[in-house]
């Protein structure tokens, strides 16, 4: 090979970068991201794994250890599953484990301390957050929480029983917290700093009839043990609504309060949509300045090529008040982004458009927090549920 085809090579691969993405067909498939030499960006299909069938529905990346944890919701069947796989130099990944958990995991986060990690589960059919330790990479049973609702909520047809729709932790790593869809509440776990051992304490009344799906903690330092107020910011699957309290740490770890909601605003600002808005995701983007929300079911825009498209709202923190105030509403590419992510350096936002089976790249502008045109998207092999930058990959292996 001439050194100039080399070079050639080597400027066209090293802005590569890995993206994975599960989708209800069974597969995870890795993409890869790349800016070629003419500017242009691609984004392109590399290997399918399809060891988390039959219903993946969600993706938690653990960049240190290089494993990427799978959950299959297991729609039809009594249990769902929890698969590890290692990332391997290339991007392909290969299965370390596949454990059987209770039915319908619908996210899982890790956590833990400096020489032992654990993972939880929030279980939507399930009606229960569970929890595994990481030993040897591999998921052993810990604990199990089984939620229950004396009677139907406000809306009876989605609130039929306890849904967990999330599991975070919270700034401090002192906590561990799952939005109740179906009872109105935010349950809270004290994390054992040593065990990791999760102990349920008093959980947060939501409003009523709002469906608390996912939420985000905003420290305005961006170092949450350095002091100043945290806030909680809860997306409202079933109101359509973002609501934010300020939140408070109560003593010996035996728990936490919210004051509020503080604010609570329509996901979709003022504009009118014709359909019923159900938002999904929600982030702060890296710089720690702005609440990003995906919205589905309203189809707020029609777009060339595309036709319906639901949207994205981005609004700005105020870092002495906790609030959120609108900045944009902007075509999510498509219909029915369940899932986004933000890239490390804030410039993309990766859409997970479930319905049309569809993951789109947009523009993000930084500085003002103006989201763009798409700059690439592909299809996969099934409706997306979850999609995840791996910032560690640059093309020609990971970096350590």
């Amino acid at each position: 090979m001439h050194l100039t085809a080399l070079l050639g090579l080597c400027a066209s691969t090293a802005s590569a970068i890995n993206l994975y993405v599960s989708d209800y067909a069974g597969n995870v498939t890795t993409l890869e991201f790349l800016q070629e030499s003419s500017g242009n960006y691609s984004l392109k299909p590399t290997y399918v794994n399809p060891g988390c069938a039959p219903n993946p529905s969600w993706l938690t990346l653990d960049s240190h250890s290089r494993l990427l944890f799978c959950a299959n919701e297991g729609l039809s069947s009594a249990n769902g599953s929890l698969t590890t796989f290692t990332i391997n130099s290339n991007g392909s990944l290969t299965s370390l484990s596949n454990t059987t958990t209770l039915s319908g995991p619908v996210s899982a986060v890790v956590y833990g301390n400096t020489h032992e990690k654990a993972i939880a589960l929030a279980h939507y059919s399930g009606s229960a957050v569970s929890s595994y330790l990481l030993r040897d990479s591999k998921p052993a049973f810990s604990h199990q929480f089984p939620f229950t609702l004396p009677h139907p909520g406000v809306d009876p047809e989605r609130q039929d029983a306890p849904h967990a729709h999330e599991v975070l932790t919270d700034p401090t790593g002192q906590y561990l917290l799952s939005p109740d869809l179906g009872s109105d509440l935010i349950h809270v776990f004290a994390i054992n700093p040593e065990s990791l051992v999760l102990t349920p304490c008093t959980s947060i009344p939501a409003t009523p009839g709002s469906g608390p799906r996912h939420g985000v903690f905003y420290n305005p330092t961006g170092f949450p043990n350095a002091g100043g107020k945290t806030y909680f910011y809860l997306v409202e699957e079933l109101s359509g609504h973002i609501s934010s309290y300020e939140v408070s740490y109560l003593p010996n770890q035996s728990g936490l309060s919210f004051t509020g909601p503080l604010q609570s605003q329509n996901a979709t600002w003022l504009f009118n949509v014709p359909g019923r808005n159900a938002p999904a995701e929600i982030e702060i983007s890296p710089d720690n300045r702005f609440l990003i929300v995906s919205n589905r079911n309203s189809t707020a825009f029609t777009l060339p090529e595309i036709g319906d498209s639901d949207s994205i709202s981005t609004w700005t923190l105020d870092p002495k008040t906790g609030a959120f105030n609108f900045l944009q509403l902007w075509p999510s590419s498509g219909a029915f982004p369940r899932h986004f992510s933000i890239s490390k350096t804030g410039q993309f936002v990766a859409v997970g458009l479930q319905s049309i089976q569809t993951v789109a790249i947009l523009q993000r502008d930084v500085a003002t927090g103006l989201i763009g045109e798409p700059v690439a998207r592909v299809e996969v092999s099934g409706n997306v549920t979850a999609v995840v930058w791996d910032e560690e990959w640059t093309g020609m292996g990971y970096v350590g």
